[in-house]
């Protein structure tokens, strides 16, 4: 079992579909020269597209999916709507994570990455979960309207440190409810 999912067994995976390489079908086999290798590094290090408008827009999507899983708590859900909830608000961040560390924002990019392992393997929502999911999407909220790049220094690391301890707390309090049969 994986520490890195706060000693739960995920519930939930990445599903990988491979598409068809249609390029390598019309360039054929072999890698890339040095030289473009050299330019596509330099191009993501010196990269200056504000990163922003782009995170605005997946913040919203992720707050648009809290605002239905807040919603639907009080009606009787069934497993496959909690499964479309947490798909809803994972996907957005799902895409912050894969998206923050090019754009220089690597507290985005590992502040998704804990999200993401929570939400794997978290049951059900639940006001609690919310809870969690809200101080996440807070977070990173106020890191990209502060612009704050890098991996935030002292105060990035212990704003994880409390993202991670809230996920532990949680489950700390909720292991009886575990099966431990599924472990």
């Amino acid at each position: 079992m994986e520490q890195d999912h706060f000693n739960q067994k995920p519930k939930r995976d990445a599903q990988f579909i491979t598409p068809p390489n249609t390029l390598k079908s019309k360039v054929g086999d072999g890698g890339l020269t040095e030289v473009i290798l050299n330019r596509a590094q330099d191009l993501l290090e010196n990269n200056t597209q504000d990163f922003r408008p782009l995170a605005e827009i997946y913040l919203e999507q992720m707050q648009n999916g809290l605002q239905s899983a807040q919603n639907a708590l009080t009606a009787d859900t069934d497993e496959n709507k909690n499964e479309k909830l947490i798909a809803q608000i994972l996907y957005p961040c799902v895409q912050l994570k894969a998206n923050g560390g090019m754009f220089h924002y690597q507290l985005v990019t590992d502040i998704a990455n804990v999200f993401v392992k929570f939400m794997e393997v978290v049951e059900r929502l639940d006001a609690e979960t919310l809870e969690i999911a809200q101080a996440f999407y807070t977070s990173i909220k106020l890191i990209i309207n502060g612009q704050i790049k890098g991996d935030g220094g002292p105060k990035g690391k212990a704003l994880m440190d409390e993202l991670n301890s809230a996920c532990k707390r949680y489950f700390e309090k909720h292991k009886e409810k575990i099966n431990i049969d599924k472990i």
